[in-house]
């Protein structure tokens, strides 16, 4: 190991576990048997955490910030719906006010509007508005909840979406970067090989040209797998920790695939849990609404209002009328009520404009419901034809994985008993480093494909 590359593993904590992983299965030895503490405790300061997916999930449901854009779109719309239903309601409120005036020098004030020189409000105020337009925001708001609630379902989906790709994109990155440690240490051993068998007159100097242009071209290929797990790991770190952090590692288990439902399940999965099409037609409903409470805006609104307290000239419950003699004690404490009906007239074309405006903004709720299901029964075959194609090609690409790593022993053999060139042990090395980054990368694929099918169905 070069001075580089030891610098860069006392870095990053990654770039050690996977060190230590492949120079473990190089030589054949168990890690419990190998390992020892007081010398990984030299470079790792602290223990890295071990993130699963669904710890990777459950972090990024409360850092990542597009989600928690929509949970907080949610919490508003049902607030304003709580809202909306207390208009519905009667309210209660408490008013007091003190009014004074200029006398006029017989115990009344000089405003003839006001009741006299002090006059004092204490009263208690129940006032209820029946009105349709009110009746129909309500209803509007419920399904503006409704839409917000499935799009915060959506917000959840991509998230899951967003991270099972860049969780075991990460995890493929540190498996590709232990490939290329081992494919470079392949090539730099047989680069000493074909310098040996050319000191013994075996093999031109046209094998050991090449055994060193495929040694460098490996190099090359660990550094750039290096550059790409680092990236990787800073990726996801971004997503699910609200600090930045790097001290964590990843588990590797793609293998862990699970079952695939047949289509007729996913089918029926779909159409009952898609929240696409759920808020589609919560937008329609709420067009729909819209267009009642603007066509009720041409009808009459009725208030009522019932005052208790007292509107009198003395802070008392019991006060007395100064302006006669002899003096008449008077009851300051009673109530009142009020009804108020307000008929919309003429308005210069207000309401009728409002009716338009909700009529154009139904209209689009239909269209877009209507591509909403398209979208859905053709997103719905196209996932599912993705991860069951993705699938059955798991087997075939693990299958070249182990037939490419016998091709190269079996290669590396006969180059050393003569019967095989450079070229075909380049050729394998290659081809082997080739099957076993695309059996990870497929891995990845049907992990996405299978998130990407569950954004229509929900979890099976």
């Amino acid at each position: 190991m070069n001075t580089a590359q030891r610098s860069a593993l006392k870095k990053n904590p990654m770039l050690l576990v996977a060190s230590v992983s492949v120079l473990l299965c190089a030589s054949g030895a168990a890690p419990a048997q190998q390992s020892n503490p007081q010398q990984l405790n030299q470079v790792a300061f602290t223990t890295p955490i071990t993130i699963t997916l669904q710890d990777a999930l459950t972090r990024a449901q409360a850092n990542e910030p597009q989600y928690r854009a929509a949970l907080t779109q949610y919490g508003v719309a049902r607030e304003a719906r709580v809202q909306s239903r207390a208009v519905l309601l009667p309210n209660v409120n408490y008013n007091a006010s003190y009014i004074y005036t200029e006398g006029n020098g017989v115990g009344l004030g000089r405003f003839i509007a006001n009741n006299g020189v002090h006059e004092y409000i204490s009263q208690g105020t129940v006032h209820q508005e029946l009105s349709w337009v009110a009746v129909a925001d309500y209803r509007r708001a419920q399904e503006q909840e409704a839409l917000a609630r499935a799009q915060s379902e959506i917000a959840a989906r991509g998230l899951i979406v967003t991270i099972t790709q860049t969780y075991y994109g990460a995890v493929v990155a540190q498996r590709k970067f232990s490939i290329a440690q081992r494919a470079a240490g392949e090539a730099q051993h047989f680069f000493d090989i074909t310098g040996k068998l050319e000191r013994g007159g075996e093999v031109s100097h046209a094998d050991t040209i090449k055994a060193q242009l495929q040694a460098q071209q490996q190099q090359r290929a660990l550094q750039d797998a290096q550059l790409e797990m680092d990236r990787s790991h800073l990726e996801l770190a971004v997503l699910i920790f609200p600090n930045f952090n790097e001290n964590f590692i990843v588990v590797d288990d793609p293998e862990n695939l699970g079952a695939l439902p047949s289509f007729a399940e996913v089918e029926t999965l779909a159409g009952n849990n898609n929240p696409q099409l759920r808020a589609a037609l919560a937008s329609l409903k709420a067009a729909n609404h819209e267009v009642a409470a603007a066509w009720n805006g041409f009808l009459p609104t009725l208030g009522l209002d019932y005052f208790y307290g007292i509107d009198a000239n003395q802070f008392a419950a019991t006060g007395i009328d100064q302006t006669i003699t002899p003096h008449l004690r008077l009851h300051n404490l009673g109530d009142s009520a009020a009804a108020t009906l307000q008929i919309p007239i003429w308005n210069w074309g207000s309401s009728r404009s409002k009716v338009k405006s909700a009529q154009l903004q139904r209209d689009f709720a239909k269209v877009e419901l209507s591509f909403a299901q398209r979208k859905m029964a053709a997103d719905l075959k196209d996932f599912f034809s993705q991860a069951q194609t993705i699938r059955s090609e798991l087997d075939s690409l693990r299958q070249s994985a182990d037939l490419a790593a016998e091709s190269l022993r079996l290669t590396s053999l006969r180059y050393q008993a003569g019967e095989a060139t450079a070229l075909e042990v380049v050729d394998s090395q290659n081809t082997l480093t080739q099957a076993q980054n695309a059996f990870g990368d497929g891995q990845v694929r049907y992990r996405v494909a299978v998130a990407n099918l569950q954004t229509l169905t929900g979890k099976f």
